[in-house]
């Protein structure tokens, strides 16, 4: 996913590790030969209308209402259609409220009367707090949850690693993320809840306790479930 970084001085640009301390400790009880965070693609202002989601400072996210609300006037004044004006006039109010279009509470008809602008507050928007700005990395965690993104992990071997997916994604979906392979020879999901995994002190333990269990392809997926798929090769 991409997310863009506004008036965050402290992020840099480019491919970004998402340090969930949860990698962390499950690294601690699973032994592998390298530890793999999951990534973002954290890009500048330039490259607002494309990311996916947005982390601001408090002091810059006026100006990204502003930005919207001033192209909103702009189309009020050019008598769009009714649908549309509509839609137009229940952002102008959210904006005007220092809400953003995202959290404006618009119908799916009022959406689909807008889908041609572009706003640029119409995505999760996640605004930084004071110590967020010396911290980025946790930011960016926090950022990538409320953007409606979770991660599983795969322990054990050559990599203990963190895959990001969407939420809402099912086990079959999330094979996929891995390799083609997998998910197109999908038999099983085996899982245990990160939970589970930490309170029995492992997988090895987890399994013993009785906490792994099979899932089949529409499993919808839980954030770090550890997985192992099983497949036709």
């Amino acid at each position: 996913m991409k997310i863009s970084a506004v008036g965050i001085p402290g992020v840099a640009l480019g491919r970004h590790n998402l340090k969930d301390p949860r990698l962390d400790q499950a690294d601690q009880l699973v032994e592998a030969k390298k530890k793999s965070y999951a990534q973002v693609d954290v890009t500048g202002e330039d490259a607002l209308a494309d990311a996916d989601a947005i982390v601001v400072s408090r002091e810059r996210l006026p100006d990204l209402i502003l930005h919207d609300l001033e192209f909103v006037e702009t189309r009020l004044g050019r008598e769009p259609a009714a649908g549309e004006k509509v839609a137009l006039e229940k952002i102008r109010a959210a904006l005007e409220g220092e809400r953003t279009v995202f959290a404006a509470g618009l119908s799916a008809e009022d959406l689909q009367a807008v889908t041609v602008h572009n706003f640029v507050t119409n995505k999760p928007i996640t605004v930084a707090e004071p110590a967020e700005l010396e911290h980025p990395d946790g930011l960016m965690v926090r950022a990538f949850a409320a953007s409606g993104w979770i991660s599983f992990l795969t322990v054990g071997g050559k990599e203990n690693r963190a895959w990001p997916i969407r939420r809402g994604m099912t086990a079959w979906d999330a094979a996929g993320t891995i390799h083609t392979d997998i998910q197109k020879g999908f038999i099983r999901a085996e899982i245990i809840s990160f939970d589970d995994f930490i309170t029995a002190g492992g997988e090895t333990e987890a399994k013993r306790a009785g906490k792994l269990r099979l899932e089949l392809k529409p499993y919808v997926m839980q954030d770090y479930d550890l997985v192992n798929f099983r497949f036709n090769k």
